[in-house]
């Protein structure tokens, strides 16, 4: 069979797989994020997702109240991989079988591919992509286009980041964007180590309580389901004893598909086809697993206690104290936060947005109840608290939560969905917090 040495067609990659056979077999409760990926499948790729850059509808806001404050967090836009080991794995594989003579023409294309996306990942590990950029642009220009009265004339924007390069570039890139529109904003930003307690807080207690042996026991059953791929080594290997003695296949198969998802946050993406090495199933396995991977290390999962949300309570008191200050203002324009999707998932939970404060035992429930990490931090994810009032001298404040620039519903009561207000929506998190430091 003849191999194209720089890029194999999708069309031909996919008769290779019918004719190995494609045994499709669901281990999940529910076929919900079976059926997304199957129409899209880098939605797979859990944090390497890239933003969706969709315009959502919103919902016109109780009558005479206007936007005046916005109080945001944001993950970094799309970036290179972190570090040149995630692609050393399966290269090194591939390596040593091609120099035994064990690869097929299939496997050596795969090989010369590993090589070329290393070659322009090199000097630019986790690195903030053109794409990244483009993305902070983006999202920062719509915010601007919804809520005109923020951002008009002489606003104020305060906007910080973690000291990642990526994080701060992401930071200059949407005020950037910003500045274009409107010349005349009075814009402030850092990026210092002073204001990691509260922008990127690594809580010893809970980080260290991530992994129990209930943890362990759950999800090495759930992957034990979920990681057989020997249709993948037979596309790869040309010799099944070598497979047996020399390939360590769950990792392989991990670290391969990994590295053709993430593809799609830079200028390789649209360079290789090594993701057509995988059927549907076996890139909803893969999703499934980071998953809930995700789901007890940020999540609440009630296999450790159900409290790792909380490690982002120093950040969401802080945005609720600067809330007050900056209400108290006539103008207080806008504040901005860059960090990472260590930040944003276990905010997310904290605030319990949507269906995110979930909590099981189970991680076989997660997909059907529709925990997806992957649609919460995604490259260039945020969420932002947008205020409303009607004048200065109004104490009546409103706020609606935005996650991914989508209407969120809090678990506070009220009766102008997806309007809050302000009062209720503070006391609720504010007590939660007290709560979780007064039993700890």
């Amino acid at each position: 069979m003849r191999i194209r040495t720089k890029h194999m067609s999708s069309r031909l990659l996919g008769i290779i797989i019918i004719l190995f056979g494609v045994v499709i077999g669901s281990h999940a409760q529910s076929r919900r994020a079976f059926n997304r990926i199957s129409t899209n499948r880098n939605l797979s790729a859990s944090n390497y997702c890239i933003y969706p850059d969709t315009v959502f509808q919103q919902t016109p806001p109780p009558e005479g109240k206007h936007p005046f404050y916005i109080s945001h967090y944001g993950r970094h836009g799309s970036r290179y991989l972190n570090k040149r080991i995630g692609y050393d794995v399966p290269y090194q594989m591939l390596a040593k079988a091609d120099s035994a003579g064990k690869l097929t023409p299939l496997g050596q294309h795969v090989l010369q591919q590993l090589q070329e996306i290393i070659d322009d990942s090199e000097g630019r590990w986790g690195d903030l992509s053109e794409l990244g950029k483009q993305q902070n642009k983006k999202i920062a220009c719509r915010m601007m286009d919804r809520y005109p009265e923020v951002f008009e004339g002489k606003a104020m924007i305060d906007a910080k980041s973690t000291t990642v390069n990526r994080c701060i570039l992401s930071m200059g890139s949407a005020l950037q964007a910003m500045m274009a529109r409107n010349p005349k904003l009075q814009i402030r930003m850092d990026a210092s180590k002073s204001d990691m307690w509260y922008m990127n807080h690594q809580d010893k207690y809970l980080r260290d309580s991530m992994t129990t042996p209930a943890t362990d026991k759950a999800y090495n059953l759930f992957c034990e389901r979920r990681e057989h791929n020997p249709r993948l080594m037979s596309l790869l290997f040309n010799d099944s004893i070598y497979i047996k003695e020399q390939i360590d296949e769950i990792t392989l198969n991990y670290y391969l598909l990994k590295t053709a998802l993430i593809q799609q946050n830079t200028s390789m993406g649209s360079k290789i086809d090594f993701l057509d090495l995988f059927t549907y199933e076996d890139i909803h396995q893969f999703w499934q697993k980071e998953n809930a991977w995700w789901y007890f290390n940020y999540g609440p999962s009630l296999l450790n206690g159900g409290k790792e949300p909380y490690t982002q309570r120093y950040l969401l008191r802080k945005m609720i104290e600067e809330a007050d200050s900056c209400i108290q203002l006539r103008k207080p324009g806008a504040q901005l936060r860059f960090g990472h999707e260590t930040v944003i998932l276990p905010l997310t939970c904290l605030l319990e947005i949507n269906h995110f404060g979930y909590q099981t035992y189970d991680l076989e429930e997660l997909e059907e109840k529709g925990w997806w990490a992957c649609m919460v931090f995604p490259m260039a994810s945020n969420i932002q608290f947008v205020f409303y009032r009607s004048d200065y001298t109004d104490k009546d404040i409103l706020v609606k939560i935005l996650l991914n620039e989508r209407e969120a519903k809090l678990p506070v009561e009220s009766d102008m969905q997806p309007y809050y207000r302000w009062k209720d929506v503070r006391q609720y998190y504010l007590d939660k917090i007290d709560a979780y430091e007064k039993g700890n």
